[in-house]
């Protein structure tokens, strides 16, 4: 990777909760246009390591570095320089309608609408009235909308229909392809993440066991299936 496009850098970065780490020592980098998909059963750390490089919760050791600099701000301090971060809430104000909602986080109407016209008709109504998928539509448009350097997303995919999740996950390859934003992304659904990414890695029990190509994750998704991501491993609720 060539260190002038990197975006972030976790280096041997440990965290967790009450002092319990959750995830131990990870190392790896994401590049400007470059969409790395975060792989892992239930439990194996994969929500606090997006929470953990969001600012949301504290390093015990190791280091994060964002646009070039080493930094242990908060979260709406990395967004001010240039993070979107899509929870698996859906962070939504449901009793606002989809437009207030978009006007709250202070982006273009247009540039939602455009990335997912599907939203067009739905403008004026509240948010908790929309499905599933259109409310996720809603949070990604926000996010992109922003036109953010990195972009963490957290479970885009979690309980809708194949068609929504794979609109998701082609507005995030297009955005790292069309704007250069460096994409983390956490996936269950790893066999449909796997066609967006350019990279996996495989973490289980708070450690990245694999890092692959998206080439060679793709060709070994049996593999990793069968020995990587069954079950669950019980260290949290990632």
């Amino acid at each position: 990777m060539n260190e002038m496009n990197r975006v972030l850098n976790a280096e041997n970065i440990t965290a967790g909760y009450l002092g319990q780490p959750v995830i131990r020592e990870l190392n790896f980098s994401v590049a400007s246009g470059e969409v790395v998909c975060l792989l892992g059963p239930n439990g194996a750390g994969k929500t606090t390591t997006m929470m953990t490089l969001a600012g949301m919760v504290p390093l015990m050791s190791g280091s994060v570095e964002m646009f070039g600099n080493t930094t242990n701000e908060p979260l709406y301090r990395r967004a001010r320089g240039g993070l979107s971060f899509v929870t698996e809430e859906r962070s939504i104000i449901r009793s606002l309608s989809l437009a207030d909602n978009i006007r709250l986080a202070r982006v273009s109407q247009e540039l939602v609408t455009n990335l997912f016209p599907e939203l067009n008709s739905r403008i004026s109504t509240r948010a908790g009235l929309l499905s599933g998928g259109e409310q996720q539509m809603l949070s990604l448009g926000r996010a992109l909308a922003r036109e953010p350097r990195l972009l963490l997303a957290d479970e885009l995919s979690l309980g809708l229909a194949p068609l929504i999740v794979d609109r998701l996950l082609q507005a995030v390859r297009t955005s790292a392809d069309e704007r250069g934003t460096a994409v983390l992304m956490v996936e269950q659904h790893a066999r449909k993440a796997l066609r967006y990414a350019d990279r996996a890695l495989v973490m289980q029990r708070g450690k990245i066991v694999l890092a692959l190509s998206g080439e060679e994750a793709r060709a070994r998704i049996g593999e990793i299936e069968d020995s990587y991501l069954s079950g669950t491993t019980g260290e949290d609720a990632a």
